[in-house]
């Protein structure tokens, strides 16, 4: 074949061969056409899968708030809340079984007419021993708790003066004696002061009511510290409502 004719092959190969590269080109770019709204798809669900893997922030329930009369309230089966301890041994209760709940008639806005109300406010709404006291009896049961019910409080994890639901089962343990603790003399729990503490924080507009009853439901041994209050430095506000638990 004359050199003219093989160079005109060859050029018309190359031309062949780019033809074909440009198809191939295109039909990824095709395809990948498509695959941008798969690729933003699939890009957003590790997105959306990051964001829900990120703590939520802490949400405490919200009970069905003060009653004109209470029924007893089914308890966690037996055995199946456990106590936790500090390093100093103080009793928390199981978040699963008590997590805390709120009551809804307490709310950042109306404290002066209720928990800070002059003349007390707890007493008002507090459910009876004829109810408390068998509900203290199944959840002790459900806390495996064997000692003296006597020396043993009924405890408002977020306790009615910080506005924690009177009767949610949700919001109440059999808090065992504190370390140091004589048997028989009754309970003996120093989370009582640290929420009046709190309580007094309140009404004097020096914490918020959420921010109390998240750091009281999270762990009552750190509350104070967690809102910058010196540990039993807080005197009752004056006549204002001082009700434990």
């Amino acid at each position: 074949m004359p050199a003219p004719a093989r160079g005109a092959l060859a050029i018309a190969a190359a031309v062949l061969l780019a033809a074909a590269a440009g198809c191939s080109s295109s039909g990824g770019h095709t395809a990948g056409s498509g695959s941008p709204a798969k690729e933003s798809a699939h890009g957003s669900a590790p997105a959306a899968a990051g964001d829900a893997a990120q703590p939520a922030p802490a949400t405490i329930v919200t009970g069905p708030g003060p009653r004109s009369a209470y029924d007893a309230q089914p308890q966690p089966a037996a055995g199946s809340c456990h106590y936790r301890y500090t390093a100093d041994k103080q009793p928390l209760p199981d978040p699963n079984c008590t997590p805390g709940a709120i009551s809804p008639a307490v709310n950042q806005g109306n404290i002066n007419d209720t928990i800070c109300k002059p003349g007390g406010y707890t007493s008002t709404i507090r459910p009876p021993v004829n109810i408390t006291g068998k509900e203290k009896a199944d959840n002790a049961k459900s806390y495996g708790y064997t000692g003296p019910m006597g020396d043993a409080e009924y405890d408002h994890l977020i306790s009615l003066q910080l506005g924690g639901d009177p009767n949610d089962a949700r919001n109440l343990w059999v808090e065992p004696p504190s370390p140091g603790h004589t048997p028989g003399k009754g309970p003996n729990n120093p989370k009582d002061t640290v929420e009046t503490h709190l309580h007094t924080a309140i009404c004097k507009g020096q914490v918020t009511l959420a921010a109390a009853q998240q750091a009281i439901a999270s762990d009552w041994t750190t509350a104070e510290a967690k809102l910058g209050i010196a540990k039993g430095g807080a005197a009752p506000t004056a006549g204002a409502d001082a009700d434990d638990d």
